[in-house]
């Protein structure tokens, strides 16, 4: 009886995230989601810059590289071109609330039918930790190190928030991964997010609060700790759009 293994649509690369990063479990999640629905030879998944730049070398299922930002471009490029494939994109806070806010928000409002994997950690990663749009008020950051003062630096972009208000946006759901009821939720999102692609629903996004203990200068159980004291009061865990769910209620 196998009690665990490891999902095949990740390779047998060792991970290159810090300890206590929740990488990991994000990218197990997605490739045990496409392992069930048997669809590896039929994904294409699109990884930007930031911590995630690597993930090529992690999924089994065809990647493609994109420049900063610009993942749901690429993504709606492959999707377009090859309708009946199973395309998601792979981005961090930087990325996706930054540099690729308009293609974010523009994916929405044309509502293609791609998934979006958003990681929220409040900070730069792999550039060394500044402050992000995601960052919390008064948040130590190497770039705000007396706190994310608000007059100056403006105010946390809340993703879920601000795409369950596009039109195109089928599903957008906030999840976190920081304990086992969560992670099993965490996966059941996205299983939803990609059933909803296939059935030409819409634009779905998944934000998952993820802990960053390098930049955060924290040891990953107190990561863990801030997580849920600090981003998941300030980003409440939820569903925030569901055209399935509405077209039901009707």
């Amino acid at each position: 009886m196998v009690v665990f293994k490891k999902p095949h649509a990740l390779t047998d690369v060792p991970f290159h995230y810090c300890p206590g990063c929740t990488h990991g479990i994000v990218h197990r999640l997605v490739a045990e989601v496409i392992d069930e629905l048997g669809i590896e030879g039929e994904t294409v998944g699109i990884a930007p810059v930031g911590c995630s730049v690597f993930a090529y070398n992690y999924f089994n299922c065809d990647m493609i590289e994109a420049p900063h930002g610009r993942a749901p471009a690429v993504a709606t490029g492959v999707k377009r071109a090859n309708p009946d494939k199973t395309v998601f994109t792979y981005q961090g806070d930087g990325d996706l609330a930054a540099i690729g806010t308009a293609e974010t928000v523009h994916v929405g409002t044309r509502g293609e039918n791609i998934t979006i994997i958003f990681i929220n950690n409040a900070i730069y990663g792999m550039t060394g930790g500044q402050v992000a749009p995601t960052s919390l008020p008064g948040q130590v950051t190497q770039t705000t190190p007396y706190g994310r003062d608000v007059k100056y630096s403006g105010n946390p972009i809340r993703v879920c928030e601000m795409m369950s208000t596009v039109t195109g946006t089928a599903y957008v759901e906030r999840v976190a991964v920081d304990c086992v009821k969560n992670v099993r939720h965490a996966k059941e999102a996205i299983r939803k997010a990609f059933t909803m692609q296939q059935e030409k629903k819409g634009l779905s996004l998944v934000e998952f609060l993820s802990t960053c203990p390098t930049n955060w200068g924290l040891t990953p159980v107190k990561a863990l700790d801030w997580l849920r004291e600090n981003l998941m009061a300030y980003y409440p865990l939820g569903v925030y759009k569901d055209v399935t769910a509405e077209e039901e209620a009707k």
